[in-house]
């Protein structure tokens, strides 16, 4: 279709940062926006964020050079010319011309490409998730029956370590996956288990250790990673949910590795080579309901990725997401959404199950391409949130539409409940 305006402003994300609100607007007169979300735990391989790097604003944060590019280049570029989703973030990714896209910017590039994809639902006049199933699937836009909606899986980071807190957690994420029931049920879980997680560690931390991280999971002060998994187990019995819901780690293992001593220090004291850190990680499993780590090795780091998959444990029972005994290992700054290195990836076994975020590959195009490229290997995929987010429920209709599992952080925070209330509506 054709594009008859694309702008851009700078707004704020969750952490008060600056970010990109892109809006498109196509030929019968739709408009798509997408404000774009950022990451404090950043992999190196990362499509390239643009920021203007002036000190004297924003702290060196603000956008403002990729909100011109926006409305410059790319406005100057695209209005009055016809595309469609894949051919236009091509014609984006070959006017930036970079292999990181480092010239227009990832964000300047990604909140285009994802404002078109809305722009384009409301053109149809389908759901977004609607859109973007078909778009994924191969099917006619303008066929009238719509797809049944398959099972969407929640990761909620419930309690924060790592860069999203200021604790000394090592370990980034603890989360909870209920096991059972419809989205509805789903919801009611985590919210029942997050309330009494929160009880549990005002009497045993005091109150003052409630606060949430950037992801609204809680933040208490607590170094040891089997100090948060035994709050998440008395939680869910409290909340009366035992045996019902599994756990998740985020190891963000690039964050407390040492590349000179080639050393993982996932406690305070505690530096252990990747051979005990497997070790480590397998007594986690058979303590605990564990059924996914993700990044339990820094993202270059492949021998560790390769020993591990062979050393891992075996779960008791079938892992509720993949009918197999097989714990995740997902790989987030391991992939970053590039086709490329998940082609690595699957060539060495590293990994199976990738961790989706548009931003780090910066087109909805390449992303959809990492998709299904995980599904070729049947690899599980879950598309996440970011850490700098914001109110825009885009993932919630992606997550649908890959009929995926989804990461989307604790039920507080308006721009985490944003991604929860969205769901609730699509599955109403």
């Amino acid at each position: 279709m054709i594009i008859l305006d694309v702008k851009a402003i700078e707004i704020l994300d969750s952490r008060g940062n600056p970010t990109l609100q892109v809006e498109v607007v196509v030929e019968d007169g739709s408009k798509g926006r997408f404000t774009v979300p950022s990451g404090a735990s950043t992999g190196i391989h990362e499509a390239h964020e643009l920021r203007d790097e002036n000190k004297n604003v924003y702290h060196g944060k603000s956008v403002q050079k990729a909100v011109n590019n926006v409305n410059g280049i790319i406005n100057g570029e695209l209005v009055d010319k016809n595309f469609t989703q894949k051919s236009l973030d091509e014609f984006l990714i070959k006017l930036d011309g970079t292999e990181n896209k480092e010239l227009l910017g990832a964000n300047a590039i990604l909140g285009v490409s994802i404002a078109f994809a809305k722009a384009s639902a409301k053109y149809y006049n389908l759901p977004t998730y609607e859109y973007l199933f078909r778009l994924i699937n191969g099917v006619n836009m303008t066929n009238k029956k719509f797809s049944d909606l398959g099972e969407v899986n929640l990761f909620a980071n419930v309690i924060n370590g790592g860069l999203h807190s200021g604790n000394a957690l090592n370990i980034q994420e603890f989360m909870i996956i209920p096991c059972f029931g419809t989205m509805q049920e789903k919801v009611r879980a985590i919210v029942e288990i997050y309330q009494c997680l929160k009880v549990l560690i005002e009497n045993d931390y005091g109150k003052s250790n409630t606060a949430v991280g950037d992801e609204g999971g809680f933040a208490p002060e607590i170094s040891l990673a089997e100090q948060a998994l035994s709050l998440l187990v008395k939680a869910v019995r409290e909340a009366n949910y035992e045996g019902q819901v599994c756990f998740a780690l985020d190891a963000a293992a690039s964050d407390f590795y040492d590349s000179k001593s080639k050393k993982y220090e996932v406690e305070k004291n505690l530096s252990l080579d990747y051979k005990k850190l497997t070790d480590y990680y397998n007594k986690l499993i058979e303590k605990y309901p564990l059924i996914s780590i993700e990044d339990p090795f820094a993202e270059d780091d492949f021998e560790a990725f390769e020993y591990f998959r062979t050393n891992i444990v075996k779960l008791n029972s079938n892992n509720y997401l993949t009918c197999k005994k097989e714990v995740l290992i997902i790989g987030d700054d391991l992939l970053v959404t590039n086709p490329k290195r998940i082609s690595i990836a699957k060539e060495k076994k590293l990994c199976n199950a990738l961790l989706l975020k548009i931003n780090q590959i910066g087109s909805l195009s390449e992303s959809i391409e990492a998709f299904k490229m995980a599904k070729e290997s049947n690899w599980h995929t879950i598309v996440s949130h970011r850490s700098g987010e914001t109110c825009d429920d885009f993932i919630s209709d992606l997550a649908t539409a890959m009929n995926s599992s989804i990461k989307l952080g604790a039920p507080a925070r308006g721009e985490r409940v944003a991604k929860y209330n969205r769901l609730l509506n699509i599955f109403s």
